[in-house]
């Protein structure tokens, strides 16, 4: 079972839509948070203590991802899925670009 966080700033628009549809997959637990302070889900360090891997959404959330959380990534695979804030909640865009940028992270062989 893979344990995959979804990280956004807002935690409404690509991560829930990544915690969805990466929930339908087999061997796949999700979870999904923001980084910011007004984040619907606000990222905990119990969320990243859970993960087993962390999907952030853009390159300068890995930064301050690993700024504000340093000591709960420890060993943690951080993927960055580079994909820009310019989609709804499940756009069919949007989850066509999710399934193609995760799929040989989460699929098990």
């Amino acid at each position: 079972m893979i344990r995959a966080l979804f990280v956004c700033s807002k935690n409404r628009l690509r991560s829930p839509t990544a915690e969805q549809v990466f929930a339908a997959w087999p061997n796949v637990e999700t979870d999904s948070a923001g980084l910011g302070a007004d984040a619907e889900v606000p990222l905990s360090p119990e969320q990243l203590r859970w993960a087993d891997i962390v999907f952030v959404m853009e390159k300068t959330y890995r930064a301050r991802l690993s700024e504000k959380f340093h000591a709960y990534l420890n060993g943690k695979k951080m993927i960055c899925l580079d994909i820009p804030d310019d989609y709804a909640v499940m756009q069919p865009e949007l989850v066509a670009l999710l399934e193609q940028k995760a799929d040989k992270f989460l699929r098990q062989k």
